[in-house]
């Protein structure tokens, strides 16, 4: 196991998950005094963990059949296109 590249990934995914959908959502859950606290933890890491495993193959995948390169200027245009379609949405 790389350590410098898992410090990188984790310190990356938790800047860029800060603030997003999924965690205001996580923060609405456990805001409500009714719902317990480890089951809204517990769920939404689970959640967090399949959809990375998702991404994950998902690279594994694609990476066969592309180009780091290129696959890093389509995720490039993604995030652009997805901040651009969010202001617009505003």
């Amino acid at each position: 196991m790389d350590l410098k590249l898992t410090a990188t990934v984790f310190v990356t995914i938790i800047i860029a998950e800060m603030a997003d959908k999924s965690q205001m959502v996580t923060l609405l859950y456990a805001s409500n005094a009714q719902h317990s606290k480890l089951s809204v933890f517990i769920g939404s890491s689970l959640a967090l963990m399949l959809a990375s495993g998702v991404a994950v193959l998902a690279g594994m995948g694609l990476s066969n059949w592309l180009d780091e390169e290129l696959l890093t200027r389509i995720a490039g245009v993604a995030f652009i296109l997805l901040g651009v379609w969010t202001i617009v949405r505003a």
